[in-house]
Parts: C-alpha cells; structure tokens; sequence
C-alpha cells in the first residue's frame, strides 16, 4: 500500500500553501480537495492584501511561499494603501483575476516535484490513542479508500458542514455552490476534537454592462505598480490595469434594508452562527451604525474575461428580490442586473485553543490545522497558516524542532499566537492595530526579518539568499556612509531647504538629521550627496526608513528585549497550577487549560493579569 509522509485536506489558499511546503521541503506529499475546480478559489472579495493582509503576503513570500508571486503574475490592478499615515501602516493591496489567479496556483502545484492531487472528499482520519493523547496513522475518503500517512493537515476552510443561506432560501453547500463537506466533523468531533459554529458571507455579482459608471468614482491603479513578491521583477509588472469604482448607500438602500430585516436568516434567528465583527454585512452596517447616511460601496472587476462584477461592502443573505432592490437604489446602479446572488454562510471550524504554536493538535500527534478551519477569516490570514503548518508538519516528519514566528518577528506570528493563546468566539482578522511592535513589523522589511528562516527551512534557493545578502550588504554600507555625512550651508541648498518649507541651516548639518525631517527623505537629497552610490530602490527604501525612524525603531527594540526575556522564561507543561498558591481562581482554571509554554503566552491568556504572572516569577524561581 502506497504511502504518504503528508496528507493535505482542503485545496483553499491554506491547503496550497501548506502543500507547497510540505513538497518542497521534499515530503511525498498528497493534496485531496472535494473538487479541484475550487482549488485556490476566492469565493469571496477578488482581491489579495490590503491593510495588515499586505504585510502578511510579503511574510509568505519571504518565507518562500507561493501567494505573492502568484498575484504578481494576474492581478487587475495594484494600489498601495495609507500612503499619507506612516510606513508601519502602508499595505498593498492587488485586485485579482480570480479565474487567472486560481488557474496559476493549480497549475504550480501540478508542476512542483513530491506532489499528488487527487479530487476527493475525506470522511475520516484513522488514529491511534492512548489516554492521555494519540497520533494520526492516516485518512479515509468517501470511497473508503484508506491512504497511510505520518501526518495530516487539515485545510477544510469554511466546507465543514457548511450551509448558504439568503432570505428563506437555504442551501447545504460550500461556497460558491462547490459541495460541503459532511462527515469530516463528526469524526473529528469523535477524537475529541471541539467544533466551533462561525458564520461569514460575500455580496453579489452585477453584470458591468448593466452598470453606469459615470455615476461613480473612478479608482485606478497605481503607476508603476509594486510587487508583492520581492523575487519579482518590477519591469514584469507593466500592463493594462483594469479600474475599479466607488459608489454609495443612501437613506433609500437604508429603508429596504430596515424594512426587510425580518427576512434576512441573521436577524430571523435562523443563523445562530457567530459572525464576523470587522467585516459586516449591510445589513448590520445598517443597524449597528444607524447615525450614518450612507456607506461606501465597490465595483471591483472579478476578472479580465468576464463581465462579472463583485459589489464590495454590500455582503448580504436578504432574500433575492431584496438584494435586487437595494442594489439598483445605489447611484449608478439603477439598472443593475444580478448574476449571483450574495448569500450567508455558516459552518464549523474547531477551537484553535486546542492548538499548540506550530498549529499541531496538542493531544494529537502529527494532526495539523490551519486556515478558516482554525475560525479566522480571509484569504491571507489563511495562507499564512497553512505554509506555517506545511512548514512544521515537514519539520516533524525529519525529527526536527516546529518553526515558530514570534509577535516581534511577524505578523503571521501575532496572527498564530492570538488564535492559539487567546482563542476567538467570532471570525478573527488581522489588523495593524493587534501587534504591538508594528513599527518592526513593515511590509518592506519583510524579507530582512523572514528570509533567514525561509532559507534555513529549505524554500529559499541559494540563489535568492545570496542576492538578498547583497541587498543587506549594501543597506548596511550606505547607512554607515550616510551617518558619516556632514551637509554645509550654502544658497543653494537653503533654496532647496525653502522650496520644500524646511527651516534653513547657519552651520553644518549631520545628513542623518536632515534625513529625519518629516518634509524631506533620502532621495530627495540625493543631489546634495554626490558620492551616493546607484542602489536599487528597495534598497534605498531601507536606508531612508531606518535613518528617519531609528528613534522610535530603537525604542521598540527596547520593548522587544523585554517582551524576549518572559517569552524565554518556560513554564513546564505539567505544572499544577491549582496548587500555586496566590493565583486567582479564574487564571488558574484558563492556565490549566491553554497550558501555556512560557510566562511571555501566559501573560496574553485572556483573565491573566500582570498579579498573576508575578506569582508565577516567585513559583518558578522556588522551582527553578
């Protein structure tokens, strides 16, 4: 019998992330997907990134995962966001061609070495147990076709007994009317396994024909676009971009809405789903912030070859004649005709709780998870997790440590770690404002904090690395040339001064101090500095960021030291807390079931307070 050293369970963005990985790392790996016309599929909004989202693509990249190269090659349109804020918040964000886009991820991994496809749904997973915990030996399709294998990782996304639902209509399926997954959960619920019910939903679709766009505001792309992959080519980016455009509800669209409530499945009591706070349906836009007049509404193009249009900012489950009805009361689109309907969906996912950092179940070994499965939501908060998992779940096979990414190295780490240590009771998604030291954690150094680690797992070629040294090289150089600069007074540079209203110099100016002016940067003083060397841009980026902030850079530096030394300070995983005497009834009863690995988690378990990880420095250093 023909085994497997990993067995992937769901094709969505997780479940190609991690199989990429896992094949890559060189494992013999299988990918089972219900239907591989979902593989990489984006039933929901058609675009990659977007605020934090766009950090946590560049991490993957830097890693050596696949979603930033794969956007790279079909997006529609590239703008980066929050321009005007600070670097720590600017995020690109890339409209796809989602038909395109999930073409070319299929397509990667039909041709990556070490890995099998195969279209089918799995039933079961077989196990071992003892009493205490257990390991997985293999999984069970819908035939009863059995494939051994060392270990698993579930991707299963929101198909776990999922259903749609708009208006009195209810569907049992997956997204997009690909089939639901029916069995899986009960055999996880068999090994113990706490199942989670969330809820989340998509808008409809409009035929742009039906669309008049002069009636909107116009969106384009930015010129020339920035990549998402730092292995590509700028040049390569050089094409037709597609608009996207901006309208607005109105007290109209609001009426409908209030006057209808009574048939949307989330406010008949028919869903009891939890749903997802930061990404609303209109219908809860609607009652949530009555006060506002109105809200923003996007025509984003679904793909080059289809006139399809995905309507952002208008996710709803009213019932069909509704939709239609709220839809064509937003200016512009009067006309509209619906290709398909938006909808709710509800399904289960488990209670990442269970999870240990490396997204291995802690009772059972060798069973990963990862995606929505683990009750966060998007496309990247997805990715992110399963090249995570994909990664680790190598890692165990050779007998080697998990990779874990901490909240000061990544995004992807603030992401894992809230899931596991906090847990969620509602679609978690990632944003700038859940890591604390995310002035460390920019989008354009993405590759600086996790390239070394790509590397040493083996899904970064020598090639890339070498060229990534070179541009560490050549950032640390520069820097240290700059520091030593010494800008006299002069008209002409006092005139500059005056154009770009700074204030002028008497005596010699330390060009690091120049540079830290919020009106000017490194390259706009490039014609003071005539020994400057021919950087590339990304480079010169760095040296700009890193001499204008390193105040601030330092002190968050500081904090990380810090937050370094509780995270270095392990708790021992058979610690009776119960018999600690000082700890709260409460931290007590969370400690011993999260079983925290280190002071630095313990401190982020929700109902922890800083009295209880005092008592828990006086235990350990009793017990040390």
């Amino acid at each position: 019998m023909e085994s497997w050293d990993v067995a992937v369970v769901g094709g969505g963005h997780a479940g190609c992330e991690a199989a990429l990985a896992a094949a890559r790392m060189g494992m013999k790996t299988i990918l089972f997907a219900i239907q591989l016309d979902s593989v990489a599929m984006m039933p929901c909004n058609p675009n990659i990134g977007g605020a934090s989202k766009g950090h946590i693509v560049r991490e993957i990249d830097a890693l050596g995962g696949q979603m930033g190269k794969n956007i790279d090659k079909t997006f529609l349109q590239s703008r980066m966001l929050n321009v005007s804020k600070g670097p720590a918040v600017h995020s690109l964000r890339a409209q796809a061609d989602k038909f395109r886009y999930a073409r070319e991820m299929k397509k990667t991994l039909e041709q990556t070495a070490n890995l099998t496809i195969r279209q089918s749904e799995i039933y079961a997973l077989q196990t071992e147990s003892s009493q205490d915990n257990g390991s997985v030996t293999g999984v069970v399709s819908e035939s009863g076709a059995f494939y051994a294998c060392k270990t698993v990782i579930l991707c299963a996304g929101t198909y776990l007994k999922a259903r749609c639902l708009y208006g009195e209509t209810i569907l049992n399926s997956g997204p997009a009317g690909f089939r639901a997954s029916r069995a899986l959960s009960e055999s996880l619920q068999s090994m113990g396994i706490t199942l989670l019910r969330f809820k989340t939903g998509t808008s409809a679709r409009v035929h742009k024909n039906t669309i008049d766009f002069s009636r909107m505001e116009r969106q384009n792309g930015d010129e020339p676009p920035v990549p998402f992959s730092f292995e590509t080519d700028p040049a390569a980016l050089r094409r037709k971009q597609l608009p996207c455009y901006l309208t607005y509800t109105n007290e109209d669209t609001h009426k409908i809405i209030r006057e209808n409530l009574c048939r949307s499945p989330m406010y008949s009591g028919v869903i009891k789903a939890a749903g997802a706070r930061y990404c609303p349906s209109i219908e809860d836009k609607v009652v949530r912030f009555a006060d506002k007049k109105r809200h923003q509404v996007f025509l984003e193009p679904e793909g080059e070859d289809t006139a399809e249009m995905y309507v952002a900012g208008m996710s709803t489950s009213l019932p069909e004649d509704v939709q239609e009805a709220i839809y064509r009361t937003l200016p512009g689109m009067e006309n509209c005709r619906i290709m398909r309907n938006g909808y709710a969906i509800e399904y289960d996912c488990i209670d990442a709780a269970q999870l240990k950092l490396s997204l291995e179940f802690k009772r059972w070994s060798g069973l990963f998870s990862a995606g929505q499965q683990n009750g966060s939501s998007g496309y990247e908060e997805a990715a992110a997790q399963g090249l995570a998992a994909g990664i680790n779940a190598a890692r165990f096979v050779q007998g080697k440590p998990p990779l874990i990414i901490d909240r000061s190295e990544g995004y992807i780490g603030v992401l894992i770690d809230d899931l596991t240590v906090k847990g969620t009771n509602e679609p978690y998604r990632m944003m700038t404002s859940r890591a604390e030291y995310r002035l460390l954690l920019r989008q354009d150094n993405a590759d600086a904090r996790l390239m070394p680690k790509g590397y040493e797992m083996g899904l970064i070629s020598s090639k890339r690395y070498d060229d990534f040294l070179l541009k560490m090289r050549q950032i640390e150089t520069e820097i240290s040339r700059v520091r030593k600069m010494i800008l006299p007074p002069s008209e002409a540079f006092n005139k500059f001064l005056a154009e770009h209203a700074s204030p002028p110099i008497d005596s010699g100016a330390a060009m690091p101090e120049m540079i830290k002016r919020p009106e000017l940067s490194y390259d706009l003083l490039r014609g003071f500095d005539p020994d400057r060397p021919g950087l590339p841009a990304p480079a010169g980026e760095q040296v700009n960021l890193q001499l204008k902030y390193e105040g601030y850079i330092r002190r968050q530096m500081m904090q990380v030291e810090q937050f370094k030394k509780l995270e270095s300070r392990l708790l021992p995983m058979d610690i009776d807390y119960s018999s600690i005497t000082g700890l709260r009834l409460e931290a007590r009863s969370k400690l011993d079931k999260l079983r925290p690995v280190s002071l630095g988690q313990a401190s982020r378990v929700p109902g922890v307070t800083p009295a209880d990880i005092s008592v828990l420095l006086i235990y350990l250093a009793a017990h040390g």
